[in-house]
C-alpha cells in the first residue's frame, strides 16, 4: 500500500481551508485509492487520525482510528471511520484538557482543550449522510482532524506546553 509523505508545519498546505468532495467524487476509484492511501500513510506512521491536507490533498477528508501504538499506548480501540465533508453539530459543554501531538508536527506535544463530546455529520465513501457522537479521546480526534480541513494546526491551541 502507498504511504504518502506528511506535510510539516510550516507548509502552505496545512494552513488553506480544504475544498469539499464533490457528489461526483463520491464511490469514485480515486477517492477509494486516496483514503487507502491516507489509511496506510496514519499506520506506518503510528496516527489515530489523518487529515488529506497532510498529504498534500487539500480535499474534506479524514480518517479516525484510535487504537493503541507506541505515540498513544493508552488509546482506545476502535474500528477505522473515513469521514467526508465531516461537520460538528453539537460540542459538549463539558471541555477536557488532553496531550495531543500530530504528524505534521513531530517534534511537538501540548496540552490541548476540547470538547468531551461532539455530533458529527459526514458522508461515507458512497455519499450516505452518517451522524454520529463521539466521546472521549476519538472525540478529541475527530477536533483535531476537522481542525486541519479549517487549516488549524493543534498547536495554535496549546494551553500548556510539554
Amino acid at each position: 500500500m502507498t504511504v504518502l509523505h506528511v506535510a510539516q508545519r510550516g507548509e502552505p498546505i496545512l494552513n488553506l481551508v480544504a475544498t469539499a468532495v464533490s457528489e461526483a467524487e463520491f464511490s469514485s476509484p480515486w477517492l477509494f485509492s486516496c483514503v487507502e492511501a491516507l489509511k496506510a500513510t496514519m499506520i506506518a506512521r503510528h496516527g489515530v487520525g489523518i487529515a488529506a491536507p497532510q498529504v498534500y490533498i487539500s480535499k474534506r477528508i479524514i480518517i479516525v482510528a484510535s487504537k493503541p501504538n507506541p505515540r498513544y499506548p493508552d488509546a482506545p480501540e476502535m474500528e477505522a471511520i473515513e469521514m467526508i465533508n465531516p461537520e460538528i453539530l453539537e460540542f459538549s459543554d463539558i471541555l477536557q484538557l488532553g496531550e495531543e501531538g500530530c504528524l505534521s508536527v513531530e517534534s511537538q506535544r501540548g496540552q490541548v482543550l476540547r470538547a468531551e463530546k461532539v455530533t458529527v455529520q459526514y458522508y461515507n465513501l458512497v455519499g450516505e449522510k452518517i451522524q454520529n457522537t463521539f466521546s472521549g479521546f476519538p472525540a478529541r480526534i475527530v477536533q483535531h482532524e476537522i481542525d486541519h480541513l479549517n487549516g488549524i494546526l493543534f498547536v495554535d491551541r496549546i494551553v500548556l506546553k510539554n
